[in-house]
């Protein structure tokens, strides 16, 4: 397997890439609410990447349609925004990407519309904790499968489930490089990390069983038993010490 090796000029550009990625989520969370069409967060989005002189990375990317990806309820990744109506309630994951120079950050979160059930809160802090718990593993010296080990643990020990069917990934130049990263595994398995890495780690999880299908728009992925997901992201670069999370502000 080819591990592509960042050089601290090209992690630098990612940094710019990470922050402008940070910011936009940001501003996307903040205008979140009861009432709004989805396609009014792609607006949003368009809008602030061409305030920070960037480029939406999804947007073209395998003809994806649009600059952000919104995933509703058990929607979990590769929602298209459109005519849908947010509710309160709903649990909504806000998935973005910005080339910079030529360099890829990226990153996604979820947040509740208004006010959601203790159900989907605890569910929404698992999917964080687990990105958390998975980015602390990532040290030099450490393998890959020590990563997705610990994720799965993390979600598996407070009872939801994490998909199999998407992972994780190396990102650098290209939004989706080497190396694939489950958020299941084996600690002690898989390739080496080495200082320099820049990696997306990007748990999702359920509350029900890990399965998935595909929506009928062919690119919206969900929860094969309706319920509801969670997905966190962020892209991180493996140093000397502790990770440097490129993706914050």
């Amino acid at each position: 397997m080819s591990i592509i090796i960042k050089s601290d000029q090209e992690i630098a550009t990612m940094r710019q890439a990470g922050r402008m990625v940070a910011t936009v989520l940001e501003v996307l969370k903040s205008q979140v609410r009861a009432g709004m069409k989805t396609e009014e967060l792609d607006v949003i989005a368009a809008r602030e990447v061409k305030k920070l002189g960037a480029k939406p990375s999804f947007k073209g990317y395998h003809r994806f349609p649009a600059n952000l990806c919104v995933s509703v309820n058990d929607e979990i990744v590769h929602g298209i925004p459109g005519k849908r109506v947010l509710h309160e309630g709903d649990v909504v994951s806000l998935d973005f990407g910005v080339i910079f120079k030529g360099f890829q950050g990226d990153a996604a979160l979820t947040i509740g519309v208004g006010n959601i059930s203790q159900e989907a809160k605890q569910l929404i802090e698992a999917a964080e904790g687990a990105l958390k718990a998975g980015i602390a593993m990532a040290r030099a010296g450490a393998r890959l499968g020590d990563v997705s080990a610990e994720i799965q643990h993390y979600v598996e020990s407070r009872g939801y489930s994490v998909v199999r069917e998407y992972t994780g990934h190396g990102i650098g130049r290209e939004m989706h490089e080497e190396p694939l990263i489950p958020n299941f595994g084996l600690p002690g398995q898989g390739p080496l990390l080495k200082k320099g890495m820049a990696l997306a780690l990007e748990p999702m999880v359920t509350m029900g069983d890990w399965r998935t299908r595909l929506g009928d728009d062919n690119w919206v992925v969900l929860t094969k038993d309706g319920s509801l997901s969670a997905h966190f992201e962020n892209t991180i670069a493996i140093t000397d010490a502790e990770p440097e999370i490129l993706t914050a502000l």
